[in-house]
């Protein structure tokens, strides 16, 4: 099948890049030592160097005792493709994905970092970056499994739990997102013949199908993936001078004016029900100027709050 050659590939070209930064990064490596890195057998490492010899790379093999494989010293210019800012953030994008997939696959990565430590950065990256959350392990078998279905082009079924209650959808998975803090599947869903996003934390009972798609090609305007939320709009707000930390620390130190009747934000903002979830935060120490329509919102959830504690 056309997916399963595609991967076959894309392993390949991992492998070729890998192989190219050793023999960067080393005077000279021998073919078993190559082949046990990246276990494979000597034979498919003697095509990679050709491949490589194709692509222009002057790559040569010597011969006999002490012998091995290495670049023509003329070419190797430097002893590292990347300094160290760019592997060291690398470094931190591999652990932050390491958060939520397989630690094998990344740590391998990481270890290919590390094969001279005198021209790679140490991999104890003082930046941290975590996608994960306190279902770890439930996210992680989801991207897992979506990850798979984009690569083999198969569809994929879940149910989705939102506001206006639970649906099963089938869709045709395209990508895995990190936005907002929320992991998100971007699809073409076959019960609405449209594009979509689904959140990942409401989608449930997810089963990869026999079913095999053809992937579409994305319309400019569905790329950006803001669009997906409502228009702008402008919110103007008063905050009590004690919330002064907690705009300070969501839009920064010059976000509100200072007035007689309190801290006064004009934002905009696209999420209605984001923007409202952040204003319930503030309890009584808020109160929205406009739209009108927002203002309604916080009442009617304050109002079913009182009913639901008499």
């Amino acid at each position: 099948m056309l997916i399963l050659k595609d991967e076959v590939l894309y392993m390949k070209i991992d492998r070729l890049l890998g192989i190219l930064t050793i023999l960067l990064q080393n005077d000279r490596i021998t073919a078993p030592k190559l082949a046990e890195k990246f276990e494979v057998s000597r034979r498919t490492i003697g095509r990679d160097i050709d491949t490589l010899c194709i692509a222009g790379i002057p790559v040569v093999t010597h011969q006999g005792s002490g012998g091995g494989i290495s670049i023509a010293a003329g070419f190797k210019l430097d002893k590292s493709v990347l300094n160290k800012d760019e592997l060291s953030g690398i470094i931190a994008a591999l652990k932050g994905i390491g958060s939520v997939s397989g630690q094998s696959s990344v740590e391998g990565v990481l270890d290919k970092l590390r094969i001279n430590s005198d021209t790679v950065v140490s991999v104890r990256e003082p930046v941290v970056i975590d996608l994960a959350s306190h279902y770890k392990g439930q996210l992680t078998e989801k991207i897992k499994q979506i990850k798979r279905a984009v690569l083999e082009a198969r569809v994929i079924e879940f149910d989705y739990y939102y506001d206006k209650g639970e649906s099963r959808r089938r869709i045709e998975p395209h990508f895995l997102i990190f936005q907002w803090t929320t992991w998100y599947v971007f699809g073409f869903c076959q019960l609405r013949q449209d594009w979509r996003m689904f959140k990942l934390l409401r989608l449930w009972d997810l089963t990869a199908q026999e079913e095999h798609f053809t992937p579409r090609d994305i319309p400019a305007e569905r790329r950006d993936f803001n669009t997906r939320f409502d228009p702008e709009t402008k919110l103007v707000a008063l905050f009590d001078p004690s919330e002064r930390y907690k705009l300070i620390e969501t839009y920064g130190l010059d976000c509100y004016t200072e007035t007689e009747e309190g801290l006064r934000l004009e934002i905009s903002f696209t999420n209605r029900s984001f923007v409202v979830s952040w204003l319930l935060g503030f309890g009584g120490s808020v109160r929205v100027l406009e739209p009108d329509y927002i203002a309604d919102d916080l009442k009617k959830t304050a109002e079913k709050i009182i009913s639901m504690h008499r």
